[in-house]
């Protein structure tokens, strides 16, 4: 270890640097004879060895936001996960969060790696995240980015940074800004998988008809109807599970669907994205 005497304005420093703690910044500093790059090298290393250490833990808490652009013609989301509520809620983990997403929706990268390896203060978002672990003592990683664009989008994040959605509409106007919002606000709520039926992919299709089946065969339906039934029963699946279709948690007496046309004859929803811990 040097001798080199290390300041407390020199840990500050590097502390006001990294974010990492005041004895970490000061054992790099002494490890490193006050050479602040080699310090900073010190700390990323130390990350990097729990990272790996902690790699198969579960880190289902964390920070989700949705942001979008000023002209509201694009929108992302990005979760940040962390393993313990108690560094999620911590204003610096939020604020690494909201700079990530400010990040993402700058560049717009089309990938979750991609938004990794853009620069992140000099060094990639992938090496920051990394650094972090070290920094806060438990794994953290960019759990999930999504991307949208489209006439409009809206952003909605739902139960103190616990989810995030963005709605893209077909149409632009200030007008549909708070009809945007509650269809976001929909989706959060009763987590549709499409926008519509279209959306839905045939494997899933096929599931619920195998499965309507075996519940029309448990029920003591005749063999020949099954297949009629299951396909009957579609109709349902669709209907709680499919955005456009949903009865608006507003007004149950009409559809999504229904509740953007009376705003204009042509709007609806183009795409939506949501993201949510755990």
């Amino acid at each position: 270890m040097s001798d080199v005497k290390i300041s407390a304005s020199d840990v500050k420093k590097l502390r006001d640097m990294t974010g990492a703690g005041m004895m970490d910044c000061k054992k790099a500093l002494s490890e490193t004879g006050g050479d602040f790059e080699r310090a900073i090298e010190f700390l990323r290393k130390k990350g990097q060895k729990l990272s790996a250490k902690r790699a198969d833990r579960d880190a289902k808490e964390g920070v989700v936001l949705a942001i979008v652009s000023d002209d509201n013609s694009k929108g992302i989301v990005v979760r940040l996960s962390c393993e313990t509520d108690f560094v999620s809620k911590n204003d610096d983990f939020v604020e690494m969060t909201q700079k990530i997403a400010e990040l993402a929706l700058s560049k717009f990268p089309d990938s979750k790696e991609d938004l990794l390896n853009e620069d992140f203060g000099g060094i990639s978002l992938g090496e920051k995240i990394i650094e972090q672990t070290g920094v806060i003592g438990e794994k953290v990683e960019l759990a999930d980015y999504q991307k949208l664009e489209a006439p409009m989008v809206v952003p909605y994040i739902h139960m103190g940074n616990r989810a995030g959605v963005i709605v893209g509409l077909n149409k632009a106007s200030d007008s549909f800004l708070v009809a945007g919002r509650d269809v976001a606000m929909q989706i959060a709520a009763m987590n549709p998988i499409a926008v519509d039926k279209d959306g839905v992919s045939q494997e899933k299709i096929q599931k619920e008809i195998e499965i309507g089946m075996d519940v029309a065969r448990q029920e003591g339906k005749p063999e020949a109807m099954l297949e009629k039934i299951a396909t009957g029963k579609l109709n349902k699946f669709f209907k709680e599970n499919t955005l456009l279709n949903q009865a608006f948690v507003k007004n149950n007496k009409q559809s999504i669907s229904q509740f953007l046309s009376e705003l204009d004859s042509d709007l609806t929803v183009k795409d939506f994205k949501h993201v949510k811990l755990g």
